[in-house]
């Protein structure tokens, strides 16, 4: 198995398909012989095409952030500006059949809290992705620096509101919430 070239789009498959059991199961229940058995396979092709358990953590981490930052900035697509983009990404993060998806996301935020080392390369992308797609909607002429700052308690208060969702099921109250945030920045864009 080791001199046999790796499938790409097989991999691919199967990534996807190991994210889809980690929603399912979450972060703690990823080991081989699950993952291998829920999937079809033998540890043995988990291994030809991740190589160690810890790689196929970085793979199935890296595609949650690819699909989570995809999913909301896809979303947000053409429509211009901070307060559509914003309302784009709470609409499509608070919808309750992503639930488990964002649930394993704040998982894995709080393990790699825990462990940076371990995770490096999700903290360094987890807010950086965000933060350039929700800068970029402000606008060339907005001021750098409120940019950044406009962009950045945006992503801190979507993130508290859907954690809060997720925690209490409360979605009336928080939508309610949500709604007041986001009426602020349709009323008072920044930089202005």
């Amino acid at each position: 198995m080791a001199g046999r070239p790796v499938n790409h789009q097989r991999r691919a498959d199967l990534l996807d398909a190991a994210v889809d059991y980690a929603v399912e199961h979450g972060f703690a229940e990823l080991s081989w012989r699950p993952v291998a058995g829920a999937l079809g396979v033998s540890t043995t092709t988990l291994v030809h095409h991740f190589g160690t358990k810890e790689q196929m953590l970085e793979a199935i981490l890296g595609r949650l952030r690819e699909r989570t930052f995809a999913a909301t900035s896809d979303a947000a697509g053409d429509r211009p500006g901070l307060a559509a983009a914003a309302r784009a990404v709470w609409t499509r993060t608070s919808d309750p059949r992503q639930s488990a998806e964002f649930r394993l996301f704040f998982a894995v935020y709080g393990r790699a809290l825990q462990a940076p080392r371990q995770f490096t390369e999700f903290l360094e992308r987890v807010v950086a992705d965000w933060m350039r797609s929700l800068v970029e909607a402000q606008g060339p002429d907005t001021d750098p620096a409120t940019a950044t700052r406009t962009a950045t308690l945006v992503i801190a208060t979507i993130r508290g509101l859907l954690l809060d969702q997720l925690t209490t099921g409360d979605r009336d109250r928080v939508q309610d919430a949500a709604e007041t945030f986001l009426a602020t920045l349709e009323h008072n864009p920044p930089g202005t």
